[in-house]
């Protein structure tokens, strides 16, 4: 029995996923979830698109995890996946304006608004160590 496209994906990409969800990321996975939850986040959330790209894998998510080791963290931490939960992703993005979409990218919200915003360009030629140090500032100067 050949396997579907589909399915190859989603077993591609567990294991990109279980890297954020492993931290205590909940993932969200449909556009009802992320209008349920982001709006309304009380306090401080952490929401990162994650993709396929190498800069993800290499940059981003190991970032967002030595991030997390912090003292001061978000009250909430969500993900989406780029590419995968399409429209969980769009509107993410919405509540990311005026950033343009982009892929691996992690926000800052604050009471619903955006505070921090690190783009893909300024992922794909930092280190994880770099952009875990912009976390733990925004950490430190919105989560207290």
């Amino acid at each position: 029995m050949s396997m579907s496209f589909e399915q190859y994906m989603r077993d591609m990409v567990t294991p990109m996923r279980t890297e954020l969800t492993s931290m205590g990321i909940e993932e969200l996975t449909t556009a009802e979830q992320v209008e349920a939850k982001l709006p309304d986040a009380k306090g401080t959330a952490l929401v990162v698109v994650n993709s396929v790209c190498g800069c993800a894998a290499g940059q981003c998510r190991p970032g967002v995890r030595k991030a997390l080791e912090h003292e001061v963290t978000p009250d909430h931490l969500f993900t989406v996946f780029a590419g995968q939960d399409k429209e969980a992703t769009a509107k993410a993005r919405e509540y990311f304006a005026p950033y343009p979409p982009s892929s691996p990218s992690i926000a800052l919200m604050k009471d619903g608004e955006l505070v921090h915003f690190i783009e893909r360009l300024s992922i794909e030629n930092r280190s994880a160590e770099d952009i875990a140090a912009e976390l733990t500032a925004a950490f430190d100067k919105h989560c207290r």
